[in-house]
């Protein structure tokens, strides 16, 4: 994960736009077309929502194309309604795009991704971080310790 794959402060009124926003930042790190990138997320989506409490959210999908895992963060301005598990607004996001044949690696990264949302003090962490540096070296610091 780079710097730029982290942006803090991010303003979506639903998760429609919220997509959109997200799909922009993922087309301008993998090359690939925002256009595709909302499509699959949004497919995902269709079989139930990414949120998955806490006010956290991981929407993902798989991308043709893609050469790689590839992760975005955004943290929210304003919670939005994301139809997650315990109904709680979601604020911290975290767009996993992958190959459509990296099913271990897709797993591993959402499994990982996931135990850093269950954990209440990163998901405090992340949200009293005071700029994207910050949000950085955190989420850099949750890669690192999964990979150990």
């Amino acid at each position: 994960m780079s710097i730029e794959a982290v942006e803090a402060g991010v303003s979506a009124g639903n998760k429609k736009a919220l997509f959109q926003q997200l799909g922009a930042s993922a087309a301008r790190l993998t090359g690939l077309p925002a256009k595709q990138i909302v499509s699959a997320v949004n497919e995902r989506e269709k079989l139930g929502s990414t949120g998955f409490g806490g006010g956290a959210a991981i929407p993902h999908g798989k991308i043709e194309g893609l050469d790689r895992v590839c992760g975005l963060f955004a943290r929210l301005d304003t919670p939005i309604d994301f139809h997650a598990v315990d109904g709680i607004p979601v604020d911290l996001v975290f767009l996993l795009l992958s190959p459509p044949d990296a099913g271990a690696d897709h797993l591993k990264s959402l499994a990982s991704v996931s135990r850093a949302f269950r954990d209440r003090q990163t998901v405090a962490k992340l949200r009293g971080a005071r700029s994207k540096d910050a949000l950085f070296a955190l989420l850099a610091g949750v890669e690192a310790r999964d990979a150990a």
